[in-house]
């Protein structure tokens, strides 16, 4: 029996995944990557799930790819064939960093320690970052003569422009998640004995919002980087007019007026 590299846990409409490896600061090797994927879609089908938290187990969150499994440990032996690393971003880092952005439900990345390479970009592409005052992210690819994957390059520079996204790439020196918060890197940085109760609360405040719309405001602000402004501005039109004739739509119009709070039940 294989171990189980990928927790799931449930309170009430917020689900849960834990990354399991904390003696390897959860790093990512093939099996866990097939773990996460089938937990990822999952949740995705699951109606109830309405909110998802990817956290680390230990003290770490993720450090990245694990570089001893067999999926890119060099080959020594002489002749060999060196190990495919482009084909593992293909079969595993897209596919995963894709599921997590196209998720119909927010993702809260929290970051409980260290986060690390693909650990840290993974992190980075979720909807919103919450790190503990101790946690720290590493751009550490160049310290291996790599570029950031997992959706570095793209996500680097849009969440703190290309100064910031240069110095952390080709540095790849020790962010703490203070600094990480002033640079506009992450959403928050929290107390460590607050960390648990903040991440809570902030799951249970998204679950119980319109998940139709949260899901739309991700794609339309990712889409509009693309778009002239008079672009974006059509972009809107047509999610206002999709939304619009929802059910969460009329249920947000119709308690705002009566002044009572709404209850969203769109998914």
């Amino acid at each position: 029996m294989s171990d189980v590299l990928v927790l799931v846990s449930q309170d009430a409409a917020v689900r849960t995944l834990t990354l399991n490896r904390p003696h390897a600061l959860n790093s990512l090797t093939e099996q866990m990557h097939l773990q996460l994927a089938a937990a990822l879609d999952s949740a995705a089908a699951d109606a109830s799930v309405r909110c998802l938290v990817l956290t680390g187990a230990g003290r770490g969150f993720c450090a990245g790819q694990d570089l001893s499994d067999p999926l890119v440990a060099p080959r020594l032996e002489p002749g060999a064939k060196p190990a495919d690393i482009g084909e593992a971003i293909e079969r595993y880092y897209k596919p995963l960093a894709l599921r997590i952005r196209d998720m119909p439900v927010p993702v809260i990345a929290a970051v409980n320690g260290v986060a690390a390479g693909a650990g840290a970009n993974l992190a980075l592409g979720c909807d919103l970052v919450v790190a503990a005052h101790s946690a720290s992210f590493i751009q550490a690819f160049t310290k291996i003569g790599l570029v950031p994957d997992a959706g570095g390059s793209w996500l680097l520079p849009r969440l703190v422009g290309r100064a910031q996204a240069m110095g952390l790439a080709l540095l790849g020196d020790k962010l703490h998640a203070e600094q990480a918060q002033q640079i506009g890197l992450i959403w928050k940085c929290v107390d460590d004995a607050a960390f648990g109760d903040e991440v809570r609360q902030l799951a249970h405040r998204l679950a119980a919002m319109p998940m139709k719309a949260l899901a739309a405001t991700r794609e339309a602000i990712d889409a509009a980087q693309h778009m002239s402004f008079a672009a974006a501005l059509s972009y809107e039109g047509q999610w206002q007019r999709k939304l619009g004739a929802s059910h969460d739509y009329l249920e947000g119009v119709t308690a705002f007026l009566a002044k009572r709070p709404p209850k969203f039940s769109d998914r």
